[in-house]
C-alpha cells in the first residue's frame, strides 16, 4: 500500500478517534481478574461509571457492543408476549425494535420520517389510551446517529408521568452519553444502553446498562432466560467490584482514563464544548446551501451532523472521493436515507482545529465532486466558533441550490 503522510481524518459519528492518553493507558500487563489490583481497578470503573451516567444507581459493564446493551436491557426487563411502545426516528431505532420482535415482545412501532424525534405529545396520547396498562416498556433512541436528531428525554418522561403510566423507559444513549447532556436519574430513565466507542473514547467493546431500581425489580420477575447478560450475576459480583466472568481487563484500564479525562474537564464543559462544534458545524453547511436531516432546531445534535446532498448527486460518490483525495472518512446515510446523506461526526476527543480541518475536507470534497455548493462554508464555522458570527446568522439562500423539502429516500433492502 502507498504511504499517506499526516493523521487520517476519522470523522464518522463513532468507532471515534481514541487519544494517544486512552491507548497508552490500556497499555499495559494483563492482571489477576480476581486479585486485590483489580479490586481496585473495578471500584474505580464503576464509582465513575455512575458520575458520567449522573446516577446513584448501578451501573452494569459487559464485554460486548452497544448491540448487546440494547440485548442486556431487553432480557432483564421484559417478558415475551409483553407489549412495547417504541418510536421509529432512524436506523438504530428500527434495528433495536426488529431485535424486540426476535425476543418474542409485541412491539408497537409508532412510524415516522427519520428527520423528527419522539413527539411527546403523541407518547402521552398513547398511553393514556393504554388504560389497563398493557404497554410495559417504550424504547427510545436518545440521540439517532443515523440522522443527527436528538430526542427531548425530560419532555418524554413528563410525557408518561401525565399520563400516570407504569411503563418503563428504556433509552439507547450511544452516540450521546459523554458528550450530550444526559441524566439517567433525574430524567427517570430505567435502562440507559450505550457503548464505548463514542463518547467514551474507547475502542469497541464495553457495553453499558445505568440501570433503575424499577428496572431491577423488573428483571427478577421477567421470564425471559439469560445468562451472559444476567444482571443479578453482575450485580452480585460487582458489589465486590468484580466480575462474574473474565472481564476486558485493558479496556477497563482505557475506560478508567476515559473517565478520569471527562471528570477533569468537567461534564458540563464537555456538553459546552459539543454544543460549539454542533452550532459551527451546522453554520458550515448551511452557508454550503445544503440541508440539514433534521427539521427541528431542538432536535439537532451536537455529536454529529447529518447533511442532505442535492438532489443528483450521491452521497457516497461525494465521500468516495472525499477519502481518495484528502484521507477523511465521513459516515454514511444508513438504511432509508442510503446515498441521501452524508454524517460529520463532531464528537469525543476533539478540538476547534479538527473541526476547522474536518470542514476544510469536506468543502474540499465537494468541490472535488462537483457538489453545487457556495465556498467559505469553512469560515462561517470559524466565525461560529470564535462568536464573531453568531450561528442563527450563518444562514445564506443560494440561489441555484432549492431547498429540499421532501427527501426522497433510498428503499431498505429486503
Amino acid at each position: 500500500m502507498t504511504h499517506r503522510p499526516g493523521r487520517h481524518f476519522l470523522q464518522i459519528p463513532g468507532p471515534t478517534n481514541v487519544p494517544d492518553r486512552i491507548l497508552r493507558a490500556m497499555d499495559r500487563p494483563i492482571i489477576d481478574h480476581r486479585g486485590p489490583e483489580f479490586a481496585r481497578l473495578g471500584k474505580e470503573v464503576l464509582n465513575g461509571c455512575r458520575e458520567v451516567f449522573q446516577t446513584s444507581e448501578p451501573v452494569v459493564v459487559f464485554p460486548a457492543s452497544g448491540t448487546g446493551a440494547w440485548e442486556a436491557c431487553i432480557v432483564n426487563t421484559l417478558s415475551p408476549g409483553d407489549r412495547v411502545l417504541a418510536f421509529e426516528t432512524g436506523h438504530f431505532s428500527t434495528l433495536w425494535q426488529a431485535m424486540a420482535r426476535r425476543w418474542g415482545l409485541n412491539v408497537e412501532f409508532v412510524p415516522g420520517d427519520w428527520r423528527h424525534g419522539v413527539n411527546p405529545e403523541q407518547l402521552e396520547a398513547r398511553l393514556a389510551e393504554d388504560n389497563t396498562h398493557a404497554i410495559r416498556a417504550v424504547m427510545v433512541v436518545h440521540n439517532e446517529t443515523s440522522t443527527g436528531v436528538t430526542s427531548r428525554i425530560p419532555e418524554i418522561r413528563r410525557a408518561m408521568n401525565s399520563a400516570r403510566h407504569p411503563a418503563l423507559l428504556l433509552v439507547d444513549a450511544v452516540s450521546s452519553l459523554g458528550s450530550l447532556e444526559y441524566k439517567h436519574t433525574e430524567w427517570g430513565v430505567d435502562v440507559t444502553v450505550t457503548g464505548s466507542q463514542k463518547g467514551l473514547m474507547l475502542p469497541p467493546g464495553l457495553a453499558f446498562n445505568a440501570v433503575s431500581r424499577k428496572a431491577i425489580a423488573a428483571s427478577k420477575a421477567n421470564r425471559t432466560p439469560r445468562s451472559y447478560w444476567d444482571w443479578d450475576e453482575m450485580l452480585k459480583a460487582n458489589d465486590r467490584f468484580f466480575f462474574p466472568y473474565t472481564p476486558a481487563t485493558n479496556l477497563l484500564y482505557g475506560l478508567r482514563e476515559a473517565i478520569a479525562m471527562l471528570l477533569e474537564e468537567g461534564l458540563q464543559t464537555v456538553f459546552a464544548r459539543h454544543r460549539r462544534f454542533g452550532d459551527a458545524t451546522r453554520a458550515a453547511v448551511r452557508h454550503w446551501g445544503l440541508e440539514l436531516l433534521p427539521l427541528d432546531s431542538r432536535e439537532y445534535s451536537n455529536s454529529l451532523t447529518a447533511v442532505v446532498m442535492p438532489q443528483g448527486h450521491d452521497a457516497d460518490h461525494f465521500r468516495a472521493i472525499a477519502l481518495e483525495r484528502y484521507d477523511i472518512s465521513l459516515g454514511s446515510g444508513l438504511g432509508k436515507v442510503t446515498g441521501v446523506v452524508f454524517r460529520i461526526g463532531h464528537l469525543g476527543d476533539f478540538n476547534d482545529l479538527m473541526l476547522a480541518g474536518s470542514l476544510a475536507g469536506v468543502e474540499m470534497g465537494l468541490r472535488a465532486a462537483g457538489v453545487p455548493h457556495r465556498a467559505g462554508g469553512v469560515q462561517a464555522a470559524m466565525d461560529s466558533l470564535s462568536n464573531e458570527t453568531a450561528p442563527a446568522t450563518a444562514a445564506h439562500a443560494v440561489g441555484s441550490i432549492s431547498a429540499v423539502t421532501a427527501i426522497p429516500l433510498a428503499k431498505e433492502a429486503p
